[in-house]
């Protein structure tokens, strides 16, 4: 049941922390931080799976689009890194919290020794109050991005790689839709929003579309293989508008938003 949830996981995507130049939302990232912060003070604990990097690191670099060249991804998550963390390390500081960055790559997590490590670094975060914000560490895994062993992929698997480590209760995707539809909104006004998925199949699959926007690297696919990742480990997920933070609110007090992937999805 999500408003149960005590251990949460939120990934929020490039398209919902920056404007379409590039440039960072701060109102939008000021409310997320916000929303968060509260649910910490009522007990709950947070962990963040953050995209924008590389999208903030384009434009602060003045490029035209985002870099196709991995010398150039490299380059520019570099630097949107560093404004990133600032700012949310500046923002929940305001509200009395502890900020950890982790930058992950997936050979960390399929090795016993180094997968272990990171569990207990995340658990003892956890335990001392502070919010783990979590990026692929694109600088290293974008030079072999091609390459499933090193890279994740983008951030929705990884979030999903996130909350199974830390054994979340729940995990949010923040995106630039409100959830999963029964066809593509952009293209049909008429289409459904599917409040609940307690299994994923091929005729599920076949109502993602493709990639996302032209500064994130997500889509509906990678959020269904997440969807899939999440309940394989017992772990509920939720795709929902990241539009507007305060939504999270309505989430945990029971109300319908977005769409929720769970076996007992009809239990919220």
């Amino acid at each position: 049941m999500i408003d149960k949830a005590k251990r949460i996981v939120v990934k929020v995507g490039t398209s919902t922390l920056t404007y379409p130049n590039g440039r960072l939302n701060i109102r939008r990232i000021s409310q997320l931080v916000r929303v968060l912060s509260d649910f910490k003070n009522s007990g709950k604990e947070i962990v963040l799976v953050t995209s924008g990097a590389i999208g903030v690191g384009t434009a602060r670099l003045k490029l035209k689009e985002r870099p196709k060249e991995t010398r150039m991804k490299q380059a520019a998550a570099a630097v949107g890194q560093c404004e990133l963390m600032y700012l949310y390390d500046k923002l929940f500081m305001e509200y009395g919290h502890v900020t950890a960055q982790i930058l992950m790559t997936r050979i960390i997590t399929d090795r016993d020794n180094t997968r272990q490590n990171l569990i207990n670094t995340f658990d003892t975060l956890l335990s001392l109050g502070a919010v783990p914000i979590v990026n692929e560490n694109d600088s290293v895994a974008v030079e072999e991005i091609e390459c499933d062993d090193i890279a994740f992929g983008g951030n929705d698997t990884l979030s999903a790689v996130v909350a199974t480590l830390v054994h979340a209760d729940t995990l949010i995707l923040l995106s630039d839709i409100e959830g999963l539809y029964d066809s593509d909104p952009h293209k049909n006004p008429n289409a459904k929003l599917i409040p609940c998925v307690e299994k994923i199949d091929d005729d599920l699959r076949s109502l993602a579309g493709g990639a996302g926007s032209a500064l994130g690297t997500g889509g509906m696919v990678t959020k269904l293989d997440a969807a899939q990742a999440a309940m394989d480990a017992g772990i509920s997920m939720v795709i929902m508008d990241g539009s507007k933070p305060a939504k999270l609110y309505d989430l945990f007090d029971g109300k319908p938003v977005g769409t929720l992937f769970s076996p007992s999805c009809g239990e919220k």
